[in-house]
């Protein structure tokens, strides 16, 4: 009865937030600008809360609130000059955090898998997307939505890209950021974003693709790179110095930052006409500068903390940004509009499975991982609305296709939660279908007849990384008895190369656990916690386990409290939650602290376990 309650007052400011507004714009008791901007928020915000109990994506809010203040919508805001403003504001910032995200170190530090996959994927995506439209003109499906000559290379692009802020989001979420596929979704987003930038680098010259002016378009991108880089290596950590414990000011100086090469960019040839008295014609545009003000200072050494102040406000930015591409979106002119919407929701889904999955597993993921991947990164990412909505400005694309674009891209993120989670049943149910057409998984080695283990790791994440360090420290001759059994074979060879035998196996299935020789284990350790584990849970290993080992020591992994219980009568014998082992730890820590021998415990802990920054682990 309260939630209904709530959700009515939540409408009905909604709707109060609308109309008292346009009856005092004559007042004068605000510039116009700072009321449209304030009307923005206050209805996205209204909308998000609603929306987010309804277990619908916050972005879709946002855009609705950009309909609701829109031309089309109550029409609260209608001066161009202030919905133009107000994108313009919101995508600058925007495309500066995503740079910030950007480090372009880590990137070329990653492994083949990514790399390969990160290269080809977009173009190979582009390619399938200007396939699949052109296809559907002959078919005669889009109607004159399809009609624009740029048409085709925009849809593909649309679907080469996935969303940035819904997969990291629901990463976090899930706690599976730094999980296999947490790690390659991340790397291809951002090779992605890669991609992205450098289509709006090129992106004013698609009505006349000369080689001349596009060459001076990078060359210009390349000299505001070099300046912004130049700036931020030899005077960006002084300053951070100076300002370091003003937490404002921190704040105030990586927005101004961002300004600063934006300004550079946009009146470049202004720059090289007064001091070198000529004009190439090479300045950068203001998303293109943002990007670049953000990636120059991703891998510097005070990143994490810009980063942390800027993020305070990213939601602001997404809002603003969200909320006045929504007001741009046109009158949808007849169903078509939809139907094309849900068609390219489907051809960006479809994409992910004929391109990235195939790339993924013939670079060499594992089958489950390369699925999965894939089908977590099945939706529509802002970056290519960014793009329709470049594109619509330049005259490429008709604002009728940009809000078919925008409708499509709200299915697939109303869909991403879903495909988040069933990501692996998605696996197991197409697995037969995969095999066929030959994407198999590893062989499973069957255990010798008698072949047995002391020690039996089921998964291998954080905890059994650090476990296995720990025993070659203190119990080097268990590493040869031990066994470790987990999908991800891309660190298999790692895992060897400590004397220990491991094989591939999906902990969901008994028989898989059987035949790797658990069912030959003196002690099993489930190592990984149930928000980490794809498909099945703690006690339901421990039961699997139980019934083909029933003399086998288990030890189990729990989150809740309550679980110890239910794992214990699983079969468990002992249950270990890593939150209260963390707080021994740190307890210890406090009492040490309290009693002004903090450094000399800091002393002991280093000697006996070494400093956790030279730890050498698998993972």
């Amino acid at each position: 009865m309260t939630e209904k309650f709530l959700l009515r007052v939540l409408g009905v400011g909604c709707l109060l937030s609308l109309f008292p507004v346009a009856a005092w714009a004559s007042t004068g008791g605000l510039p116009s600008l700072v009321r449209d901007i304030g009307l923005c928020i206050v209805t996205a915000g209204l909308l998000a809360i609603v929306f987010v109990r309804l277990k619908i994506p916050e972005i879709a809010a946002y855009l609705v609130a950009g309909v609701l203040v829109g031309p089309i919508g109550t029409a609260v805001v209608t001066d161009p000059g202030n919905i133009e403003t107000i994108s313009e504001l919101g995508l600058i910032l925007l495309l500066y955090l995503i740079g910030l995200e950007i480090d372009v170190r880590k990137l070329l530090a990653s492994g083949r898998i990514l790399i390969v996959t990160g290269l080809l994927q977009y173009p190979l995506c582009v390619a399938f997307g200007v396939v699949v439209t052109k296809l559907l003109i002959l078919a005669g499906i889009g109607g004159g939505l399809l009609s624009d000559s740029y048409a085709p290379l925009y849809i593909g692009f649309v679907v080469a890209a996935s969303s940035t802020l819904l997969v990291v989001k629901l990463f976090q979420e899930t706690f599976q950021l730094d999980t296999e596929a947490g790690r390659i979704a991340l790397g291809l987003l951002i090779f992605q974003d890669i991609w992205a930038i450098g289509v709006i680098a090129v992106q004013p010259n698609f009505s006349a693709p000369e080689f001349g002016p596009i060459l001076l378009s990078f060359f210009g991108i390349g000299v505001l790179a070099v300046l912004a880089t130049l700036i931020a290596r030899f005077l960006i950590p002084v300053g951070f110095k100076w300002v370091a414990k003003k937490p404002e000011v921190v704040f105030a100086a990586a927005i101004s930052w961002c300004f600063l090469i934006v300004l550079l960019g946009v009146y470049l040839d202004v720059l090289t006409s007064w001091f070198f008295n000529f004009n190439l014609h090479m300045s950068v545009g203001a998303e293109m500068g943002a990007l670049i003000a953000g990636a120059t200072i991703a891998s510097l050494p005070y990143s994490t903390e810009i980063i942390g102040k800027v993020s305070v406000v990213k939601d602001f930015f997404v809002t603003l940004f969200f909320v006045g591409l929504g007001m741009t979106i046109p009158m949808p002119e007849g169903v078509n509009v939809l139907i094309l919407a849900g068609v390219l929701a489907a051809v960006a889904v479809l994409a992910r499975y004929v391109v990235i999955f195939p790339l993924l597993y013939f670079s060499g993921l594992d089958r489950r991982n390369s699925l999965v991947t894939s089908a977590r990164l099945a939706q529509i990412s802002e970056f290519s609305l960014v793009i329709c909505f470049l594109g619509m400005q330049l005259g490429h694309i008709s604002g009728e296709l940009a809000s078919t674009v925008i409708f499509a891209f709200v299915i697939t993120a109303l869909l991403t939660p879903l495909m988040y989670h069933k990501a692996d049943s998605i696996h197991d149910c197409l697995s037969g279908l995969l095999g066929k057409l030959g994407f198999r998984e590893p062989p499973q080695k069957k255990a010798g007849e008698q072949e047995s283990y002391s020690l039996a790791l089921l998964g291998f994440h954080r905890t059994a990384s650090s476990l296995l360090h720990e025993i070659g420290r203190n119990n080097p001759d268990l590493l040869s008895k031990t066994l470790v059994v987990d999908f991800n074979i891309n660190l298999h060879s790692k895992i060897s190369a400590l004397g220990v035998n491991v094989k591939y196996g999906d902990l969901c299935n008994a028989e898989t656990l059987h035949h790797s020789g658990v069912d030959r284990a003196q002690v099993v350790v489930c190592t990984i916690p149930d928000d980490v584990l794809k498909g099945t849970t703690n006690c339901n290993i421990v039961k699997a386990v139980r019934h083909i080992n029933p003399e086998a020591i288990i030890i189990a992994n729990a989150i809740e409290l309550r679980d110890s219980r239910l794992l214990y009568e699983a079969g468990a014998d002992y249950v270990f939650m890593q939150r209260v082992e963390t707080a021994r730890a740190v307890e210890d820590a406090v009492e040490k602290a309290l009693s002004g021998e903090l450094s000399q415990y800091r002393a002991s802990i280093e000697a006996e376990y070494g400093e956790w920054h030279v730890r050498e682990e698998v993972m």
